[in-house]
């Protein structure tokens, strides 16, 4: 489950998906962090021709609903996509299709094959961003102002080639769903009753890891 990753900087944001974002405080994330993630534009003008097929927010990792205290994203920064539709923290952003692609620089995951966790960078193996499948919330503060939320969906990874290969022995390997980038805006447009159709396996020979020593 990845509860680190690397943001991209509002340039690079710009550079890949067009949108615009105010520079980012912090661009190594861990559970209730703030950064960045795209949604598909909402209030917009469907004759509007220059409307950008991404709208740029930045919310907190760790998925926050309306009931929720904010301690709740230590554990809610990963949605296992087999049980998001049920579980108390992501059953209505899962029935509301409130779908999100999280860009990441690259994520890190612990390798334990040696016995010792050691940390290791994985990204993808063209230097593009990675486009994590999430889910998204929205609530109110105290003092009347908005709270944004995202989560990252995951996967079963014990039969992937290189995912597999982390996370402590005898423990299910997880990996978050990344998006090929053809299907980036069928996931924000997906209605919820095919949200599944796009909980898949990125493929490990576009993917490169190196271990943090």
């Amino acid at each position: 489950m990845c509860s680190r990753y690397e943001a991209p900087t509002p340039e690079r944001l710009h550079e890949e998906f067009g949108v615009e974002l105010d520079a980012q405080e912090k661009l190594e994330l861990w559970p209730g962090y703030a950064g960045p993630f795209l949604r598909k534009p909402r209030n917009v003008d469907p004759y509007d021709d220059a409307v950008l097929p991404f709208e740029a927010e930045v919310g907190v990792f760790g998925l926050l609903p309306f009931w929720a205290d904010k301690k709740l994203a230590r554990s809610t920064y990963n949605a296992r996509s087999e049980t998001a539709s049920v579980k108390r923290s992501f059953k209505e952003a899962w029935k509301k299709a409130q779908h999100c692609i999280i860009p990441a620089v690259a994520i890190y995951e612990p390798d334990w094959r040696t016995g010792k966790a050691i940390p290791t960078r994985i990204s993808r193996a063209d230097g593009r961003l990675l486009g994590i499948a999430g889910l998204w919330e929205e609530r109110k503060t105290a003092a009347g102002g908005r709270e944004l939320s995202f989560s990252m969906l995951t996967v079963n990874a014990d039969d992937h080639a290189l995912m597999r290969n982390f996370h402590r022995p005898g423990h299910e390997k997880r990996m978050v769903v990344v998006l090929p980038q053809a299907l980036y805006q069928d996931w924000l447009t997906a209605p919820a009753e095919i949200s599944s159709e796009f909980m898949t396996q990125y493929p490990a020979d576009r993917l490169v890891a190196y271990p943090q020593l």
